[in-house]
């Protein structure tokens, strides 16, 4: 799985402002995300738009952090912003619905954004009571991994929705009980080898034993004293609603 590299362009504000884009990028790294930013990648004698030329063009995606500041700079055309807002507006001229730039909201009492990004979805960091919220977004839109998988088209439009839930990604009892309905389906048996199991875990054997336990949790599955799984009436409804067989 390829790490996503991602370019911060920021104004220096304040101390204040510097410092939590250290700690916003450091938050980034910690989560998986190869953030690239001035006050680390920057030493004294380096070339600054050699630095913004090789940042943004290697990057998969670019976060604007806009603050008051960053917007009159952006729309000026002034400084470090005003350079960075060139080389980002010529590629995305190559594509037209271009996602590579991300703008996020930094300043209190608007949500303003540079003159050429009006046309893009923000996530609003401004807000500490909405900080986690949008951070965990934005970390999803990074990794390619939103937080519902998009539903496939069912065959009955008289299928209630409840009946047919969307999947969550990441959701480690769904992914115990695809290994469990695949093998359950390939055999005449009523249960499954638990060693079976582990063999085709796509996770560590501590966290597959935790998700198990989650789905029998959950009445899906049960286990005998040698460990095998058993599938019960309630996890074959689950797996005919999430689509794990048709």
């Amino acid at each position: 799985m390829s790490i996503p590299k991602a370019f911060i362009s920021y104004s220096h504000d304040s101390q204040e402002h510097k410092k939590w884009v250290l700690e916003f990028a450091t938050r980034l790294r910690n989560n998986g995300v190869d953030a690239l930013l001035d006050q680390w990648d920057l030493k004294p004698g380096d070339d600054l738009p050699h630095f913004m030329e090789q940042g943004l063009s290697t990057a998969d995606r670019v976060l604007m952090v806009c603050t008051d500041k960053y917007v009159e700079k952006a729309n000026s055309g002034a400084g470090g912003v005003g350079y960075e807002k060139m080389i980002v507006t010529a590629d995305m001229l190559k594509t037209i619905d271009s996602n590579k730039v991300i703008p996020l909201i930094r300043q209190s009492g608007s949500q303003d954004v540079p003159n050429f990004l009006r046309s893009k979805l923000f996530l609003d960091f401004s807000r500490p009571d909405q900080y986690e919220f949008s951070f965990d977004e934005l970390i999803r839109a990074l990794h390619n991994a939103p937080l519902y998988e998009k539903p496939l088209v069912a065959n009955n439009p008289f299928t209630p929705i409840s009946q047919t839930p969307p999947n969550r990604t990441g959701d480690g009892v769904l992914v115990v009980m695809k290994i469990v309905t695949a093998l359950f389906e390939r055999q005449t048996r009523d249960y499954v080898y638990y060693g079976e199991l582990v063999k085709h875990a796509p996770m560590s054997r501590i966290m597959f034993d935790i998700y198990i336990e989650e789905a029998k949790s959950l009445g899906l599955i049960t286990q005998d004293t040698e460990k095998d799984v058993w599938l019960t009436t309630t996890g074959k409804h689950y797996a005919i609603q999430h689509n794990i067989i048709k």
